[in-house]
């Protein structure tokens, strides 16, 4: 013990007196009463790099356990494996969270119980590892690695726990898999396997926990499994089951989940019913049809039934004594009557989604009950009456959507009360009257959404957080527009169209500095469009005294038929606005304190720059033509003229530089206008940056150096990367981008995500993209995606934000919706805003148009598959048409609006690859 803390190098084992008592070091522990020998051993998490004191540790020779997970150990020495293998105590073994890529089989191990090397690099044929020498073995532990070969059939009979998810494994799961008659728990998901399952699972009669999620098994779900008394949690999500469900699968469970698969027949009697342990059922995205059961456990906590076929009432006398119940979706369905009136006894309800399905008759004002909802979705079913009062009872409510329904009466004032709501949706309904003045009052809300009604009068002021949009079209809205929305300083997106609005458009909307969309069409608006910047999107087609003169606006829906030089004017105003918006922009920020100021002062008299001292630059990259290139005096002396600068977004200003050698560069800056940016330190900010310099994956967009300086930082990128998707798909409609290229370009966006969430070797932790956009993927060519401003994630504080949801969240309409309420970025965020990504690659179609949401859309038409896809490229052949279908089944499945249900980005990958 003494010669290994010498070899090690630990300092709490190398304090002055230690040698003495090696039991009283950290991760030692000895046998009792005497002390007097070491049993266990661990040194998790203690940043070793360096495997070669594991044979040192075999000289223990009274060692039964050691622990050196969540390292950064690559290997597995030879001596370790045969001279511990001698170790007659050695019982159980830890390698998981390392970078072991392969080690020599284990032939000695005899005596070995507990073998977990999950959430390494291992690859190969899984039997090559000689895991079946393990006699006594009894937990077996390899999941998130990259085996392959079948699911072992040769371990020890004695085998308790077996998890091997997240591999290669491919073929079926074999009938003598009851041979292991001791097994508890089997974890199979994330892998290749394939086939239907054998019915001798049934056979295993100590079984707790089945997991085959996210593979590629069919046939029926054998009935043998009803047999399993001890069977707690059965997971087959992510499959391709047919058939129906067999009777009886919930007698022993607590845990179901069979989603996502091809499942169909009506849900059996004895499903929900009489099971006194069943907490979770979730049947969504199947195609289950005929009504849903009478009786229901009182036990369940959550019941998914959405996306399925199911018709017919729901009784009341099912759900008015569900007192656990917290989260009920039984959305996209043919359900029809009247909501029970019963609903209002679920006391403890989070979650209640009854959207796209046919219920007729009033909203029953017995859901003012249920002060423990967040979640009220009912849109898309054909309710009318008027909104009951009872509503605004629902105190914590974050989410209410009554859209598209036949709603009728005024908006009433009691939803006032709401203040912890973050979206209202009441468009496409027959609401009338007007809007009631306490509308201000709601002080969290982010979205409101009042379209396609018939609402009159006066606009009262609204909700100073607005941020996501707020629609007023289609509705009979009349005279000037009102100053009362120049507050709206967050607001992105303004509809206002389809109404009778006259005057001129004031020039108090240049001043909304988040808008990002206005739409003013079919009004009576005359005069001038006021001088918005580049990044405004406007749309005024339908009010024939508007003068259309071009001041870098781009107005959609104007007829085109212009010559290429019309359109070469044009791109120069574009360019000359943006060039003038960050002169204005360096001249109104000045400057912070600490390293993440980016101004620039400009000497006026003078007409010369103040260029500010260059603190630190590093090279990043290990490309010696760069090292020649990059001049990083230069660079700061270049970003001090506008000339260089070519568009600036929330979080950057972008320039290109050309250097003293003639190559030029891609550099970014910080912009500072929002108190989010971390007040770190120069020494934090450069780690943190040089982490990210050390990714190396061809689909993420990595920086090449980096210049500190006194009054900001620099990042370099080689200028070839200024293509966005978004640029190539909605910018260019002519030019049609064929399936291949897509395809490809969503593979490789895919991969990069894939890299940055956890498949690395440089990042313990997991990088997420805050602002997942198609307007953040560059290109290097049609089918080379790259993922760009992962910066982000290391400099901005979301906590801090003084700004819009967009800010923090990202890009309107590829926001997941439970970022309205957490505000905290996800991996299964950058799943939801991959699959808008998708969807752009699918439809043509941008992620928000005209103030609807893209995702919305195509969940609303998924009876019309066909039509979802962009025409241009889906008639372009048969196969095109069939890999587009499967394409869209996965960016559904990413958009789900359960951040649990949707997949990992990792099986995202799996999937897409094969279409």
């Amino acid at each position: 013990m003494i010669e290994l803390s010498r070899f090690l190098s630990i300092p709490d084992w190398n304090f002055p007196g230690s040698e003495r008592n090696p039991c009283s070091w950290e991760g030692v522990d000895c046998s009792r009463p005497d002390s007097s020998s070491v049993i266990s051993l661990s040194l998790s998490g203690f940043d070793l790099s360096n495997s070669s004191f594991l044979p040192l540790v075999c000289q223990i020779q009274t060692l039964e356990s050691l622990d050196v997970s969540n390292n950064s150990l690559s290997s597995i020495p030879d001596g370790f494996m045969t001279n511990c293998g001698t170790l007659v105590g050695l019982k159980q073994l830890n390698f998981s969270g390392n970078q072991v890529s392969s080690f020599r089989g284990f032939r000695n191990f005899s005596k070995l119980e507990v073998l977990d090397i999950s959430h390494n690099r291992l690859s190969g044929n899984i039997e090559d590892y000689g895991f079946d020498a393990l006699v006594q073995l009894k937990n077996l532990s390899l999941s998130f690695n990259k085996l392959a070969g079948s699911v072992p059939t040769n371990l020890a009979k004695s085998l308790v726990n077996l998890e091997v998810s997240d591999n290669l494994l491919s073929g079926s799961i074999p009938e003598g898999i009851d041979d292991y008659q001791e097994l508890r728990l089997i974890d199979l998901s994330d892998n290749q396997l394939d086939g239907s399952l054998p019915s001798s699972l049934g056979n295993l009669s100590k079984l707790e926990t089945l997991l085959l999620s996210n593979n590629n098994l069919k046939g029926a779900i054998p009935e043998s499994l009803s047999r399993i008394q001890t069977l707690s949690r059965f997971a087959a999500n992510r499959n391709g089951f047919t058939g129906a469900i067999p009777s009886g699968i919930t007698k022993h469970l607590e845990n179901l989940d069979l989603s996502f698969n091809l499942l169909n027949g009506s849900i059996p009697d004895d499903l929900l019913s009489q099971q006194p342990k069943l907490v979770s059922v979730d049947l969504s995205s199947n195609q289950l049809v005929g009504w849903l059961p009478q009786s229901i456990s009182h036990s369940l906590v959550r019941l998914r039934l959405g996306s399925n076929k199911l018709i017919g009432s729901v009784s009341s006398a099912a759900f008015e004594s569900l007192q656990n119940l917290t989260y009920l979706e039984m959305d996209n369905n043919g359900l029809t009557g009247h909501i029970p009136p019963a609903f209002g006894n679920l006391v403890s309800l989070n979650l209640l989604n009854l959207e796209m399905n046919q219920f007729v008759g009033i909203l029953p004002p017995s859901l003012g009950n249920i002060t423990s909802l967040q979640v009220l979705k009912l849109e898309q079913n054909k309710l009318t009456g008027e909104i009951p009062d009872e509503i605004g009872s629902l105190s914590k409510l974050l989410i209410l959507d009554l859209s598209w329904n036949s709603l009728s009466g005024s908006i009433p004032s009691s939803l006032s009360n709401l203040t912890e709501l973050t979206n209202m949706k009441l468009q496409g309904n027959s609401l009338s009257g007007t809007i009631p003045d306490s509308i201000g009052d709601l002080s969290s809300l982010l979205e409101l959404q009042l379209g396609q009604n018939q609402l009159r009068g006066r606009i009262p002021i609204m909700p100073p957080k607005l941020q996501i949009c707020l629609n007023l079209s289609t509705n009979m809205f009349q005279g000037p527009i009102p100053s009362t929305l120049s507050q709206l300083d967050r607001l992105e997106v303004l509809d206002l169209s389809n109404n009778k609005f006259s005057g001129e458009i004031p020039g108090f909307l240049t001043s909304l500095i988040s808008l990002r969309q206005l739409v003013l069409s079919n009004n009576q608006l005359i005069g001038n469009i006021p001088k918005f910047t580049h990044n405004v999107s406007i749309s005024v087609t339908g009010n024939p005294e508007i003068t259309t003169v071009d001041h870098g606006v781009v107005i959609p829906g104007r007829p085109s038929g212009k010559s290429q030089l019309v359109l070469i004017v044009t791109l120069v105003a574009i360019g000359v606005t943006a060039l003038v918006a960050v002169i204005i922009i360096l001249k109104l920020y000045r400057r912070f304190n600490g390293v993440n100021n980016m101004q620039v002062d400009l000497d006026e008299e003078e007409g010369s720059t103040v260029l500010p001292e260059v603190i630190h630059g590093k090279l990043l990259t290990s490309n010696s033509l760069h090292k020649s290139n990059i001049n990083f005096a230069k660079a700061v002396e270049a970003v001090a003229h506008p000339e260089n600068a070519l568009f600036q977004t929330m979080f950057w200003s972008y320039y290109r530089v050309v250097m003293p050698s003639g190559s030029s560069y891609f550099i970014k800056k910080l912009n500072t206008r929002e108190r989010l940016f971390q007040q770190a330190s120069s020494e934090q900010l450069e780690l943190d940056l040089e982490m990210l310099g050390k990714l190396h994956h061809s689909n993420v967009m990595v920086p090449l150096a980096y210049v500190l300086y006194s009054q900001g930082v620099l990042l370099f990128y080689e200028f070839a990367h200024t293509h966005s998707l978004y640029d190539v798909l909605h910018n260019h409609p002519s030019d049609v981008v064929d399936w291949t290229s897509r395809y490809s370009i969503a593979v490789g966006i895919a991969q990069g995500i894939c890299y940055l969430h956890g498949s690395n070797s440089n990042a313990r932790d997991p990088i997420l993209v805050p602002d997942l956009s198609s307007k953040k993927i560059m290109l290097k060519s049609l089918t080379e995606p790259l993922v760009a401003d992962i910066e982000l994630f290391k400099v901005i504080d979301p906590s801090r934000s003084n700004s819009s949801l967009s800010t923090v969240a990202g890009t309107i309409g590829y926001i997941p919706p439970e970022y309205a309420y957490t505000m905290r970025v996800t991996m299964a965020g950058n799943v939801y805003s991959f699959g808008v990504i998708l969807l752009e690659l699918l439809t043509g179609k941008p992620a928000v148009s005209e103030g609807r949401e893209l995702s919305k859309w195509v969940q609303s038409q998924q009876e019309q598959r066909n039509n979802i896809l962009d025409l241009r490229v889906s008639k372009s052949s048969p196969v095109a048409t069939k890999q587009m279908i499967r394409a869209l089944s996965i960016a559904l499945a990413c958009i789900n609006i359960s951040p649990g249900a949707r997949p990992k980005m990792k099986t995202v990958l799996r999937m897409l690859t094969r279409l």
